[in-house]
């Protein structure tokens, strides 16, 4: 890099000639410098007592030389002391009579002393101001060494790009930032061009810029540009060029600072997507943004978005924008935003009125606030919500004809199974009375003819085991009405308890079965204790039905967990039943087995399921004929809402 040379000063290695012409008498004390004038005046005598008698002329000339050289080495002070001391010498040790100051010839004396002091006065002060002189120069000379420091030393580490370019656009001089931003060594950049290192769409407006500085249009300008660094990236630049001219005004050089921007561009380029983004959202979503100025009383839209909800203008005052509200709305919509200029959030639902035609708005809005927490800017968003007040009033006055609909259909309902259990018991009533009847004649034929043959008693016993079934559906029926009817009382129950003494009655019912069967211990549901004791007595009784057959009947009562929720299951490893004719299982009265094989009603299946289903649960059931069934249910809990899933079966 080209550099200002200075004379630089001495040093321990230069020379002694250079050491005396930089020489600074008063960087030593007083007392030394008055020691070596007295020491050099002496030899001064001493030479001059060798070289000619004292008596000879010219005795001044050594002690000239003595003073010239303690000025030299003491400065002034130290040149007038020898000048002084060489005066006394020369009247007291080289004038007769020696050793005295006495004087044969005063006039003589008078002017050869007077001479002398006059001649040393001019060597001294001559030689004490070249020495003033000299030591301006070299501080001169260490501040323009120190200037240039400070210049090198801010040109080499600015924050920014510094370079120095001829008109035909080479690289003069350049800094260690600009070599760093561009990738490129100080060597290699002295032999490049700047629009070798330029983007090509940069290099144009560059290049006219220079132009019309050339011309005197302009003495300097700003752009941003691109650069090419050495490894082909590309960074931005903020550029700024002057144009320096020499002392004779011609133009010498272009001075350019850069500054690397490419942070600041991706930051921009981020600002604006986002702004795009935002504004596409907003679009998408109907939503218009507002800020207002509190003290200026200001409202102004962002981007046209009062267009969204089809205001005229995009700027009003507090006045103008109250006077769209709606009558009916405006006393609410001031007083919520005075309100809210004492806290925080400022958020509603508001009509307002242009071109005679009604339309609902939600605005939302939230302060900034000074110091003293007084609000004075608001940024607000509002959404056109017509649509959707239309479709709320709708649907309320959907939902209340829906709800007087439903509790008319309700009451009729309630009035139609009103009726039916009214009508279910008088039947039942009604039922029971000619069953008993018959019941009755046939046990009295029997009883008062013993001497009726076989076929006839064979006759009666049918007639009455016929109106014993009939009056068990009848049984059936009523309960499973019951079922529905009654209230649901939940306590904690111990299902395991509840299975395990139903078995064991059963056990003891049929002492002759040998049944292996097992009860889950701590099976704990919340449920009705009266329900879920004949939900079990129906499951448990068909699974020692159904194992009667069976030489090594199992019957087990265990938790399941299936898809991560717990079902109560009764398998057994009986007759079983044909999933193709599942769909029957749990309607009332049917059944899967002829009456010869097994015994019953086919109505306690059907109440199981009733009850679990008054317990909110589901009961499934899966079977392979010969190889038993499962039966699962749940009781679901009524602090818990959902509803379990199904398993796969029926």
């Amino acid at each position: 890099m080209k550099r200002l040379i200075t004379e630089a000063a001495p040093t321990a290695d230069s020379p002694w000639w250079l050491k005396l012409l930089h020489w600074q008498p008063d960087r030593l004390r007083l007392w030394q410098r008055l020691g070596m004038a007295l020491l050099i005046t002496l030899a001064a005598l001493w030479l001059r007592q060798g070289l000619a008698p004292a008596e000879s002329g010219g005795r001044f000339i050594t002690f000239s030389l003595a003073a010239a050289l303690s000025a030299l080495y003491g400065g002034f002070a130290a040149g007038l002391f020898s000048t002084l001391l060489g005066m006394v010498l020369v009247n007291f040790l080289l004038v007769h009579p020696y050793f005295q100051l006495a004087i044969t010839n005063p006039a003589e004396a008078f002017w050869l002393n007077t001479w002398f002091l006059v001649t040393q006065l001019v060597v001294v002060g001559a030689i004490w101001r070249m020495q003033a002189q000299n030591r301006q120069l070299q501080e001169s000379n260490q501040h323009i060494r120190d200037s240039q420091q400070h210049f090198l030393d801010t040109f080499e580490h600015a924050a920014a790009g510094i370079t120095h370019v001829g008109f035909d656009g080479q690289l003069q001089r350049v800094n260690g930032t600009f070599c760093r931003l561009v990738g490129y060594s100080f060597e290699e950049l002295r032999q490049m061009r700047f629009q070798d290192l330029t983007h090509p769409d940069d290099i144009g407006p560059d290049e006219v810029l220079i132009k019309q500085v050339l011309a005197g249009e302009r003495s300097s300008y700003s752009l941003e540009k691109r650069y090419r660094r050495k490894d082909g990236r590309t960074v931005w630049a903020h550029l700024t060029v002057s144009m320096v001219r020499k002392p004779n005004g011609l133009p010498d050089y272009l001075i350019s600072v850069v500054q690397d921007i490419t942070s600041l561009k991706a930051a921009e380029e981020t600002v604006r997507t986002n702004e795009r983004l935002l504004r596409q959202a907003q679009a998408l979503s109907g939503f218009a943004s507002w800020e207002a100025d509190i003290k200026g009383d200001r409202i102004r839209a962002h981007h046209n978005s009062h267009q969204r909800l089809g205001l005229p203008k995009g700027e009003y005052t507090s006045t103008e924008l109250l006077n769209i509200v709606h009558p009916r709305d405006r006393d609410r919509f001031a007083a919520e935003w005075r309100a809210a200029l004492k806290s925080t959030l400022f958020n509603g639902n508001y009509r307002i009125r242009i071109d005679g035609k009604d339309r609902w708005v939600g605005i939302r809005a939230e302060f900034e606030r000074n110091a003293d927490g007084h609000a004075v800017r608001a940024f607000a968003v509002a959404q056109d919500i017509t649509d959707r007040k239309r479709a709320e009033i709708e649907i309320r006055r959907l939902n209340a004809s829906l709800e007087q609909r439903i509790q008319e259909r309700t009451r009729k309902l309630r009035a139609a199974y009103d009726e039916l259990e009214s009508y279910s018991y008088a039947v039942a009533h009604d039922l029971r009375s000619p069953l008993r009847v018959i019941n009755g004649f046939a046990q009295a034929l029997e009883e008062d003819n013993p001497a009726l043959d076989a076929v006839s008693h064979k006759h009666l016993a049918r007639i009455m085991g016929a109106s014993k079934k009939m009056g068990e559906l009848i049984d059936g029926l009523l309960q499973l009405a019951q079922i529905g009817r009654s209230d649901l009382r939940r306590e904690p129950v111990n299902i395991s308890q509840v299975s395990t003494r139903l078995l064991e009655d059963l056990a003891l019912q049929t002492p002759e079965r040998r049944v292996d069967w097992r009860v889950e211990p701590h099976l704990q549901a919340q449920a009705d204790p009266a329900l879920v004791e004949a939900l079990l007595q129906n499951l448990l009784h068909n699974a020692w039905k159904y194992t009667s057959q069976t030489p090594e009947a199992r019957i087990r009562v265990y938790e399941d967990i299936v898809d991560g929720q717990p079902f109560y299951c009764v398998s057994d490893n009986g007759a079983g039943f044909d999933m193709k004719r599942a769909e029957k299982l749990f309607q009332p009265f049917q059944r899967l087995h002829q009456p010869h094989e097994f015994a019953g009603l086919g109505i306690g299946l059907a109440t199981a399921q009733r009850i679990v289903q008054r317990h909110g649960g589901v009961m499934t059931a899966v079977s392979t004929p010969g190889q038993g069934a499962t039966f699962r249910f749940t009781l679901r809990d009524e602090d818990n809402e959902s509803l379990p899933s199904v398993p796969p079966s029926i």
